[in-house]
């Protein structure tokens, strides 16, 4: 691969990405809220991703810094089978109830109270819930894979010069 081309893609994305400096200053520098106190709307889920019962869907929205790039929620939803794509990588807890989760290699985990849990984007999972779960989840947009690798290498680069070989 060109090297000329490996950088000037990393410099365009780098210039259109601003999840490092942001264009204005963050409205909220700190926000906080009880998951009771978030305005709940209906977030129904695709039909065509539904194995089994009528889950109903929720979410609230938390917050969302200046480059919209992440977001945090609060989501729950009612009895149900279904499968859900993760569009955007996303790491949950688990605030109330339980869900049972099978990723697409067939491990399966069930999910309880204070657990944690990660989904790469781009990956499929089902999710059966046997009565309702209520969930916070941070959700972060990929990075495009050229500029992805830009930041690995300077990553590499930095650790280098910082400790050595």
């Amino acid at each position: 691969m060109n090297w000329q081309f490996v950088t000037a893609t990393a410099a365009i994305a780098t210039s259109l990405y601003r999840g490092y400096a942001p264009m204005r200053p963050e409205p909220d520098t700190f926000v906080a809220a009880g998951p009771d106190t978030l305005p709940m709307v209906s977030r129904p889920i695709n039909p065509d991703w539904i194995l089994s019962g009528n889950p109903v869907a929720r979410a609230a929205f938390h917050s969302q810094p200046a480059d919209k790039c992440a977001s945090t929620v609060v989501w729950d939803c009612t009895a149900g089978e279904f499968r859900w794509f993760f569009g955007w990588d996303e790491m949950v807890v688990i605030l109330e109830g339980e869900v049972h989760v099978t990723a697409e290699d067939g491990s399966a985990r069930t999910l309880a109270v204070g657990d944690v849990a990660y989904f790469r984007a781009g990956s499929w999972a089902t999710w059966r819930i046997d009565r309702y779960v209520r969930k916070a989840a941070v959700t972060r947009r990929p990075f495009p894979l050229p500029l992805s690798l830009f930041y690995r290498v300077l990553g590499r680069l930095r650790s280098v010069v910082k400790h050595g070989l």
